[in-house]
């Protein structure tokens, strides 16, 4: 369950983390109204599931409230990266001295919460995890133990001396609220440094589909803006929507993130991808295919399948099905049940396989260059 902002904003102050003040709108004339309330000038941020807004012009500062209602005139109903806006968060806009990320997410592979902070937060926090992963620190928390004090000084080694202290009581509330909220992940950036001290400007929450059952969660509910996504949910597939022009279509997760991995390091980018689960017949295929071709950005996709409960041969009938008249390149690789019979229809229909992950990422990062020239 992926909260919007202004969702996360809310729990954040119920766990006493310090936020702006801050009123969502739908209109312009709610925006108009909020920044005479708060007082100007405000920052109105689209509230849309998708990273990215701030580059993409979904952040603006408005000085006047006549300037926040033609600022909310242009952003209301504007797709952003594939999501339409709906509503807008108008917050006071605060003087920043610096900026920094506390988060919060769930390693599986340790079974345990890990804590990550960077005294160098804001939009190029990917880059600097990526360039310089050093200025990005991590600490595993032992579900049992929690963060136990020498963990937080371990984490804020390269904070300000200054800080420290207030960022280890922000890091035991925010692991407080992952905790009570069933949470995969809980992100603050930017965290930023302004004379009032401390303040979350963002507020990533996102909480387990798996969550239990409890009165906490039913005023939660997960607006999905994106139109692609909804169909898919509705169709009862995974789908996560990215910023590249290759769709990758898998059955199951972790084949679906080594497509991916193997994708970029082919030098590709994803645009989406989508899990068609373990066996799905013909039909489901189609209508997988026929939901990621409905993204304009793909450029070509690649269906990926390892056949356990899922047989090859439904796979390949629904992948014919739906292909002839895709308009885009379309790489397949499958392997496992009824596999040489699904290699057979494929072929019949004029759609080679590949043999290999490898290759399939090789070949259909290819097309895609080859289609741009």
């Amino acid at each position: 369950m992926k909260l919007l902002e202004w969702q996360g904003r809310i729990l954040f102050e119920r766990f006493d983390i310090p936020v702006p003040r801050g009123v969502v709108v739908e209109d312009a004339p709610g925006a108009r109204r909020a920044a005479e309330e708060i007082g100007t000038p405000v920052v109105l941020k689209a509230q849309i599931p998708v990273g990215g807004r701030g580059k993409a012009g979904g952040v603006r500062l408005a000085r006047t409230p006549e300037e926040a209602g033609a600022i909310a005139v242009e952003l209301i109903g504007r797709e952003i990266a594939g999501a339409v806006v709906g509503k807008l968060l108008v917050a006071e806009a605060v003087e920043i001295e610096g900026e920094h990320y506390l988060g919060i997410t769930l390693d599986r592979t340790r079974a345990a919460p890990v804590l990550i902070y960077s005294p160098e937060g804001g939009v190029e926090i990917e880059e600097v995890a990526r360039a310089r992963p050093e200025a990005v620190a991590r600490e595993p928390i032992p579900p049992l133990e929690g963060p136990s004090a020498f963990r937080l000084r371990r984490l804020f080694r390269s904070a300000p001396p200054a800080l420290r202290g207030e960022l280890s009581r922000l890091a035991l509330k925010l692991y407080g609220l992952f905790r009570e909220y069933e949470a995969i992940l809980v992100e603050i950036n930017p965290l930023a440094e302004t004379p009032r001290g401390l303040l979350a400007l963002d507020a990533k929450v996102i909480v387990d589909d798996d969550h239990s059952p409890h009165p906490r969660f039913a005023a939660l509910a997960e607006e999905v803006a994106d139109p692609a996504e909804r169909a898919a949910r509705d169709a009862g597939f995974s789908y996560v929507r990215l910023d590249g022009d290759i769709g990758v279509i898998g059955n199951g997760a972790g084949l679906v993130m080594a497509t991916l991995d193997l994708v970029a390091q082919a030098g590709g980018k994803p645009a989406c991808f989508l899990d068609i689960g373990g066996g799905a017949r013909a039909e489901r295929v189609r209508r997988a295919v026929e939901l990621v071709l409905g993204d304009g950005r793909v450029r070509a996709v690649f269906v990926n399948v390892f056949g356990g409960i899922t047989r090859c041969d439904e796979v390949a009938r629904g992948l014919v099905a739906v292909t002839a008249g895709a308009g885009v390149p379309v790489v397949v690789r499958l392997t496992g049940t009824n596999e040489a019979e699904g290699r057979r229809i494929l072929k019949e229909a004029g759609l080679e396989p590949v043999g290999t992950m490898e290759e399939g990422a090789s070949l259909v990062v290819s097309l895609v260059k080859e289609g741009r020239r």
